[in-house]
């Protein structure tokens, strides 16, 4: 049986922590900048946690098991 493949996408789009969390980008954090607040805009800074119905899925297209 050949080794299963990392999906490209993913890998360039979420991080494991050392705990095993799925870290990603936030949505709507990369343009039309202007009419979001600072406030709202900051908060797009820190990646955000993937949540947890959608972590098995993740880890599964980054080959972690």
């Amino acid at each position: 049986m050949p080794k299963m493949k990392t999906h490209s996408g993913a890998k360039k789009r979420f991080k494991l922590t050392s705990k095993g969390k799925v870290r990603a980008r936030k949505a709507m954090s990369s343009h039309i900048l202007e009419k979001k607040s600072p406030k709202r805009k900051r908060g797009f800074r820190k990646p955000a946690e993937v949540a947890a119905v959608d972590v098995p899925r993740v880890k599964r297209l980054l080959g972690d098991r």
